[in-house]
C-alpha cells in the first residue's frame, strides 16, 4: 500500500499559493484492506473513503473506459496493480496531473511542471475527449489563474472543438453545468469562464444568450467599449473586483441579454431591453438548474437595473412602484443585492471604472428608511383588506414626498 498526495494541493503549492484541500491516492490496496485500516468508504461511482483521523479523502488509483456519452459513461478499475502514473494519466490537465510520495518526491509523468512555469493549461492526453464536463473544467481553471498569466494551450483548444463536434457537450447534465458556472463565477477572473470558452468556439453551444451579445452596438457616449459582450465581461470582472457574492455576480452577467434582440433598426440604442431580457433570463435559468434565489435575483436586476440608474430623476410614486414591484418590504436584502449588481454594471464601462454611483446608496437608503417607518397610525384604524393596503401605500408615498430628494442626474 502506498499513498499519494495529488493534484490541487500540489499545484497550488508549486505556484506559491495557501493550499486549502489536500487529496489522496492510494495504490496496492483494496476496498476491503482499507476498510480493515479503519477507513470509512463513501464513493458511489468508485471506491472513496474518508481517514478515520483527518478526515480527509484518499481514492484508490483507478484507470477509467468510456463507454457511453456524457459526464457518467465511465467504467472504472480499481485494480491493486495500478500504478501511480496510470491514476495520473486519465487527470484533466498536467498542472493536476502531479503527485508526490511519502518521502516528498515528485512523480510528474507528463511534465506538469513545465506548464506551470509556462503558465500552460494543457490537456493530460487525448482521452480529454471522452469527458465534456472537462471543456467547462478548463475554461474555470482560467478562470482561476488568469491573473497569474495562465492561458490555455492551443492544442487544447483544438481538442475542446473536437468534443463540440462530436455532440458530446448535448450529453452535459444541467446540475453540472451549473456547478462548474457556478465555481467559475467564484473565481478571480470569471469573465475569463466565458471568454475562454468563446476562443474556443463552444460558447454558442453552451451558452448562446452570452454568445449572442458580442458583436452588438450600443451608443458609444455612454459605452465607450460599444461591444455588449464586452460590457458584460468588463461588469462581470468589475463584480468580482467588489467581491460581490455569486448571486450578484451571476445578475451582473444576464442583466443585458434582451440587447442581443433589440431590432436593428433602432441600434446601437436598446429601448425596452429589459423586459425583453426577463423571458431569456428566465430560461437560461431553467435550462441550467439555477438556484431559485439566484434566479430570482437575476429575473429582478434585468428588468429593474436601469431603474436603479435613474434613481434620481424617479418621482417618489415612481420609487414607491419600484420598491412595491421589487418586493422590498419583505426582502430587503435582495434589493441591496440589486443595486450592488447595478454597481458592477455602471462601472463595467471603459473609462467609467472608478466613477462613484450614488444611485445605489440612494435606493437602498429610501428601502431602509420606508423599512424603519412606523406604521403604527394606520394599523390602528378600522381599515381591512384593499383599503388598508391602500391607507399604508398612501402613507408610505407621503413620507417619501418628504425625504426624497430631487438631485440632478
Amino acid at each position: 500500500m502506498q499513498v499519494y498526495r495529488v493534484g490541487g494541493a500540489i499545484r497550488d503549492r508549486l505556484l506559491g499559493l495557501a493550499v486549502k484541500d489536500t487529496d489522496w491516492v492510494v495504490t496496492g490496496s483494496t476496498p476491503e484492506q482499507m476498510a480493515a485500516e479503519g477507513y470509512l468508504p463513501i464513493g458511489k461511482d468508485f471506491p472513496v473513503f474518508l481517514h478515520p483521523k483527518t478526515k480527509q479523502e484518499y481514492a484508490l488509483a483507478r484507470t477509467e473506459r468510456k463507454v457511453s456519452r456524457g459526464y457518467a459513461g465511465f467504467n472504472f478499475n480499481t485494480d491493486p496493480a495500478i500504478s501511480i502514473e496510470q491514476d495520473l494519466a486519465r487527470r484533466d490537465l498536467t498542472i493536476n496531473a502531479i503527485a508526490e510520495d511519502a518521502q516528498g518526491t515528485l512523480i510528474d509523468p507528463f511534465n506538469g511542471q513545465q506548464d506551470i512555469q509556462l503558465r500552460i493549461l494543457r490537456h493530460v492526453s487525448d482521452a480529454f475527449v471522452e469527458d465534456p464536463v472537462r471543456v467547462l473544467r478548463v475554461a474555470r481553471f482560467a478562470a482561476r489563474f488568469a491573473h497569474l498569466g495562465f492561458q490555455i494551450a492551443e492544442e487544447t483548444k483544438q481538442l475542446i472543438g473536437q468534443i463540440a463536434q462530436s455532440g458530446e457537450l448535448d450529453a452535459l447534465v444541467a446540475e453540472r453545468v451549473w456547478v462548474e458556472m457556478d465555481k467559475a463565477l467564484a473565481e478571480h477572473d470569471p469573465q475569463v469562464f466565458f471568454t475562454s470558452l468563446r476562443d474556443c468556439g463552444v460558447l454558442h453551444t453552451l451558452f448562446p444568450e452570452i454568445d449572442n451579445l458580442f458583436g452588438v452596438p450600443q451608443t458609444a457616449r455612454y459605452h465607450p467599449e460599444v461591444d455588449t459582450g464586452i460590457h458584460v465581461m468588463l461588469a462581470l470582472k468589475k463584480s468580482a473586483e467588489l467581491d460581490h457574492p455569486n448571486d450578484v455576480r451571476f445578475a451582473v452577467l444576464t442583466h443585458d441579454l434582451g440587447k442581443a434582440t433589440t431590432a436593428p433598426n433602432i441600434l446601437p440604442a436598446h429601448h425596452g431591453h429589459e423586459q425583453r431580457g426577463i423571458k431569456l433570463t428566465r430560461n437560461f435559468c431553467r435550462r441550467w438548474r439555477v438556484p431559485k434565489a439566484t434566479s430570482e435575483l437575476a429575473i429582478m436586476t434585468c428588468e429593474f437595473h436601469t431603474h436603479i440608474h435613474r434613481a434620481y430623476e424617479l418621482k417618489p410614486a415612481t420609487l414607491l412602484k419600484l420598491f412595491t414591484q421589487t418586493d422590498c418590504f419583505r426582502r430587503s436584502e435582495r434589493f441591496h443585492k440589486m443595486t450592488q449588481a447595478c454597481i458592477a454594471d455602471a462601472r463595467g464601462r471603459t473609462g467609467y471604472e472608478q466613477d462613484p454611483y450614488p444611485q445605489a446608496a440612494y435606493a437602498w437608503d429610501l428601502v431602509q428608511q420606508l423599512n424603519a417607518l412606523e406604521l403604527t397610525p394606520v394599523l390602528s384604524s378600522d381599515l381591512k383588506g384593499k383599503a388598508l393596503g391602500q391607507a399604508i401605500y398612501d402613507y408610505r408615498l407621503q413620507f417619501l414626498k418628504t425625504i426624497v430628494q430631487k438631485v440632478a442626474p
